[in-house]
């Protein structure tokens, strides 16, 4: 295993923007990362819309910033209505994610059409909302392919499969791969965050079948004990009860080689101060992760 607590530059620390989104704006963020002497980021769309495309390319360049991952594309279950609408958000997705030089773009899938895109008809019907989610699925990647965009298909948490990914688990999301890309050619992938599969009794057999070639991003937090809000309740590394370096351990013996990809979604965090938040990230990187 790479030896975290070596790593002066933080060459294998990322920081997903989300984990400080209620501290400031993505500009605000790039510079709280530059100051930590962090050179990895991994936006999100809502992020780089508040100031523009443009803007949001210019600063990544000028601030020697490398991305990790392009949060997020997906949501693909709607109604009949609105199928033109998310396929064109996707596409729109993909091509801002080339834009910014991202390695890949982060796919959550969606849950139920009402609460996947608000707007859409209300639908319990979570087998068809599987069934879209093949289908859209499959018709994004013919479109990111063509712009040469990986696609990392992020499976969530059973709790969360109404509302935002009815693919909870890393077997859901492998055999997804196998049957739109068998060839393993196409550039469809996994994005694999603790927070959403350390309690998967077949996790380390399932990494196992990624493969180097699938492991796209891998991002990193902690469960808490109790969890009050399984969206905006992560802890910070080592203040839950995830085996990080156990999980750690198995993505890089696939030969992953990537940053780890920090995304503590957390009402907690959101309440401290930036730079202490950062400050913490990077000691628990080395001494925890």
């Amino acid at each position: 295993m790479r030896d975290l607590a070596a790593d002066e530059t933080l060459q294998f620390l990322s920081l997903n923007t989300g984990t400080v989104r209620k501290q400031g704006g993505l500009l605000a963020i790039l510079d709280a990362a530059a100051r930590h002497g962090i050179s990895n980021v991994a936006p999100w769309r809502d992020q780089v819309h508040e100031i523009g495309l443009e803007r949001a390319v210019r600063a990544v360049h000028d601030g020697g910033l490398r991305l990790s991952g392009y949060c997020r594309g997906g949501l693909f279950p709607t109604d009949d209505a609105h199928r033109i609408e998310v396929r064109d958000d996707n596409r729109r997705a993909v091509d801002e994610a080339v834009a910014l030089g991202a390695p890949c773009l982060v796919i959550v899938v969606g849950g139920l059409p009402h609460f996947a895109r608000p707007g859409s008809a209300a639908s319990c019907d979570l087998a068809g909302a599987r069934a879209q989610v093949a289908d859209g699925l499959a018709e994004m990647l013919a479109y990111a392919e063509t712009a040469g965009m990986p696609l990392a298909l992020e499976p969530l948490h059973p709790m969360m499969a109404a509302e935002r990914s009815c693919v909870c688990t890393l077997r859901q999301a492998l055999d997804l791969c196998d049957a739109i890309d068998p060839s393993r050619s196409r550039g469809l992938g996994i994005a694999l965050d603790v927070y959403h599969v350390w309690w998967d009794t077949e996790i380390l057999s399932q990494i196992a079948r990624v493969g180097a070639d699938r492991m796209l991003t891998f991002h990193l937090c902690d469960w808490l004990v109790p969890t009050m809000s399984v969206l905006s309740g992560r802890g910070m590394m080592g203040d839950g009860v995830i085996e990080i370096r156990k999980l750690r351990a198995a993505v890089e013996a696939l030969g992953f080689n990537g940053a780890y990809e920090v995304e503590v979604l957390s009402d907690h965090w959101w309440s401290r101060q930036i730079d202490e938040v950062l400050s913490v990230i990077i000691e628990r990187y080395r001494t925890v992760c």
